[in-house]
């Protein structure tokens, strides 16, 4: 454990918060980090791992039309993630994480390690486009650690 998954947490508690996440590459990881400490589930209320296309259109209803114009692995596809699944969730925070963790997946301008990460609320949205390099256990524990401290950055300027 880092010293950002308690502060994470005192956060979301001391504001009467709460998260859920909708995650692609990262398999849950970031929910698992997340459930880890007890208290969570004062604040975590879902998480959702949307691996396939099917999920994402399915589940979390992003449309078939977003995925086949921009890639699954888009700041569009991220950002309809978070929102997604704070509707879903009824949550005051949604976090969507989609890439590819490799080390097979790459395509013309997304190479293995490029990762895009969307916090949603009613106040702040925010996505960004990052790229790990490292194993594909490297990656999605970047992407993950990556979306705490962008949650963190919301949450303070919440």
């Amino acid at each position: 454990m880092t010293k950002l998954e308690p502060e994470i947490h005192r956060l979301f508690i001391k504001s009467n918060l709460t998260l859920a996440a909708a995650e692609s590459c990262t398999g849950g990881l970031l929910s698992n980090i997340i459930t880890n400490a007890s208290g969570s589930s004062r604040f975590f209320l879902l998480g959702i791992t949307a691996y396939s296309n099917q999920a994402k259109i399915s589940v979390l209803k992003i449309p078939r039309s977003v995925i086949a114009k921009y890639g699954a692995v888009s700041a569009e596809v991220a950002r309809l993630m978070a929102s997604s699944i704070r509707r879903l969730a009824n949550s005051d925070f949604g976090v969507g994480i989609t890439g590819i963790a490799g080390p097979k997946g790459s395509s013309a301008g997304k190479p293995v390690g490029t990762v895009f990460i969307a916090v949603d609320s009613a106040h702040k949205k925010i996505c960004g486009r990052f790229r790990f390099k490292g194993t594909r256990l490297t990656v999605k524990r970047n992407a993950a650690f990556k979306a705490l401290e962008l949650l963190k950055l919301c949450l303070k300027k919440y």
